[in-house]
């Protein structure tokens, strides 16, 4: 991310905050961050300075004008009123953090030997929050290369409890 999408998520961010409305933020800015990634050609359009501003906008308009807050369509006219509007995936990142931190939640990315059963989820889910004092959101996958138990990764900690582990840590034991 760039220094120029973190300060507009920053404002953004902000704005949402004084008027109580984060979760409606996020939600708007992902509905807009899907349709850019459905149709590429659009983000194209308003980021062409060959197109009057003037038209931009009112495409802009036309799209979403219905469908989001005032706040949010006035974020959207002002990244492209100044050639920013290519800022916006990661502006909506930088978002997505902000928001992540002031309602401390945290996704945990867990990679497993075997796929995990609901229970196993929710127990994981569980220990995690207890662990880290946080709202965890799990991310699984399979990767039968670790031979059993399960990596997980969450607020840049790693947690290796997969058998692989274990087993380089007495090879290298060993080895001494």
């Amino acid at each position: 991310m760039t220094k120029m999408s973190n300060e507009y998520a920053d404002a953004l961010f902000s704005l949402a905050m004084d008027n109580q409305a984060e979760d409606e933020t996020l939600s708007s800015l992902h509905l807009v961050r899907d349709a850019f990634r459905e149709t590429p050609d659009a983000l194209a359009m308003l980021a062409s300075p060959s197109i009057p501003k003037s038209e931009r906008l009112q495409a802009m308009e036309e799209a979403f004008g219905s469908h989001l807050p005032q706040h949010v369509m006035g974020y959207l006219h002002v990244l492209c009123n100044n050639g920013h509007i290519r800022e916006f995936e990661d502006s909506v990142k930088a978002y997505e953090e902000l928001y992540d931190s002031a309602k401390k939640l945290s996704t945990a990315v867990v990679t497993s030997a075997v796929e995990l059963s609901d229970a196993q989820k929710d127990q994981l889910k569980a220990k995690l929050e207890k662990r880290l004092g946080r709202t965890i959101r799990l991310e699984c996958s399979v990767d039968e290369s670790l031979l059993g138990g399960l990596v997980v990764r969450v607020d840049g900690k790693v947690i290796d409890g997969s058998l692989k582990h274990r087993l380089d840590e007495i090879k290298e034991v060993m080895n001494r």
